[in-house]
């Protein structure tokens, strides 16, 4: 029998002809991401490296993006022990506050590649499956061993394959997409497991890619990966990374697999991700009219220029309502300057949005956008649990940029098929 996708990477990284699901390996990756946690990390192991120093000064990347600008003291104090260790170890690859949110700070800056192998003290280190790599979370613990060893253990995945058809109609998006397959396999029914996307991919771009691998997580997934192809080619030679500086990888035509799910794309409708779980899946039409108090558009998941330009097409012309604050969210700098220079930040602005620097802040509750208890928001994040926001009695909805472009317009849950 061939081998999947997981296998062959681990397989390869460990010096071994083949693996199986279950089986243990060490591994050298490319690349470790850590964002603000970094003080922490580092924190854990502060003797060792003092004594030893960072095994490999172009392994880490790091990028300072939960809270920035920082909030507090407590938050700027960690930023500056962060700066002193770069400086200090020589890191090659350090983002600061500003650049943008992690995630796309890896992808766009060309860290990673089609067959490399990353891991990240961030559960969304998934995201980077959109462009053929192999990349999952780990914990701080093993995140502070590979700055010291370089090395780490993976048991390898058993795999999903996820097939689809047909093409997504405007505006139902990725997001739609990957919170119904979400709401199918549930929030732990691909416990550990590879998810890998097959079929008609073309008409699915990078940022598309990004957003469904980014969600991976979500069903439970250790990775979430598209082949490569076309589509990845062209970005990755968008973003000056040549073609003889990384090899793709992909499944065997007979691999074996865990569990097999299709899906026609032109059959999915515009939904909404209900409280407090990110599989409470329901179709729009079966929600609408819920009052909202905040919209937010943005963050890693959906924070890319194709995700700001459907919000603002939906509002170009419009006013936000007078109940509902509209917060956007860049996930880069890069990404920023971009919609700055197509016109799409000031469609935003002019419609009643407020800009937020590119950073993680609303997501995940840490300034910027927290909800006051009763409130409502819908989001284009990734995650919607209890608290999520800063406030343990609010309620989080999620969606596509469509939808919530829609639904800041109306003050309520709108399908977006209404106004778009």
């Amino acid at each position: 029998m061939g081998q999947t996708f997981a296998q062959k990477v681990l397989a390869k990284a460990a010096g071994l002809d083949s693996v199986v699901p279950g089986q243990i390996v060490t591994v050298r990756p490319d690349h470790l991401l850590t964002h603000d946690n970094t003080s922490a990390i580092i924190g854990k192991i502060a003797d060792e490296l003092e004594k030893y120093g960072v095994v490999r000064r172009d392994m880490p990347v790091i990028v300072l993006d939960h809270v920035i600008p920082a909030a507090n003291e407590k938050t700027a104090t960690g930023h500056k022990s962060v700066r002193e260790f770069v400086e200090k170890h020589g890191i090659e690859n350090f983002y600061d506050a500003g650049t943008g949110i992690c995630h796309q700070v890896v992808v766009e800056n060309g860290h990673a590649r089609p067959g490399r192998i990353l891991v990240g003290s961030d559960s969304h280190t998934c995201s980077y499956g959109a462009v053929n790599a192999f990349s999952t979370g780990i914990d701080r613990t093993e995140a502070a061993a590979l700055l010291l060893t370089g090395e780490t253990w993976l048991r390898v995945p058993p795999t999903f394959r996820v097939t689809l058809s047909g093409e997504l109609r405007f505006p139902v998006s990725a997001k739609d997409l990957i919170l119904t397959i979400i709401g199918d396999i549930t929030a732990g029914g691909a416990t550990y497991c590879a998810v890998e996307f097959h079929g008609d991919l073309a008409s699915l771009s990078i940022e598309d890619r990004f957003t469904i691998a980014n969600m991976g997580v979500e069903m439970g997934a250790k990775i979430a990966v598209f082949p490569f192809d076309a589509v990845t080619e062209a970005y990755l030679e968008s973003i000056d990374v040549e073609r003889d500086t990384y090899e793709p990888v992909w499944a065997d035509g007979d691999a074996g697999y865990e569990r097999e799910l299709s899906y026609d794309m032109s059959t999915i409708e515009p939904v909404v991700a209900m409280p407090h779980k990110v599989d409470n899946v329901q179709p729009i039409t079966e929600v609408e009219g819920l009052t909202i108090n905040q919209a937010l558009v943005g963050t890693c998941t959906n924070g890319r220029l194709a995700d700001l330009e459907v919000a603002a097409r939906v509002l170009q012309g419009k006013q936000v309502s007078p109940g509902v604050r509209l917060l956007v969210l860049p996930a880069s700098r890069a990404v920023m300057q971009e919609a700055l220079a197509d016109g799409t930040i000031e469609k935003l602005v002019r419609a009643g949005a407020m800009v937020l620097p590119p950073g993680c802040g609303p997501c995940l509750g840490a300034h910027q956008g927290v909800l006051a208890p009763g409130e409502r928001c819908l989001s284009t994040a990734n995650r919607n649990f209890k608290g999520r926001m800063g406030c343990k009695e609010a309620e989080i909805y999620l969606a596509s940029p469509a939808t919530v472009a829609a639904s800041a317009l109306k003050g309520v849950l709108t399908d977006p098929r209404k106004v778009a």
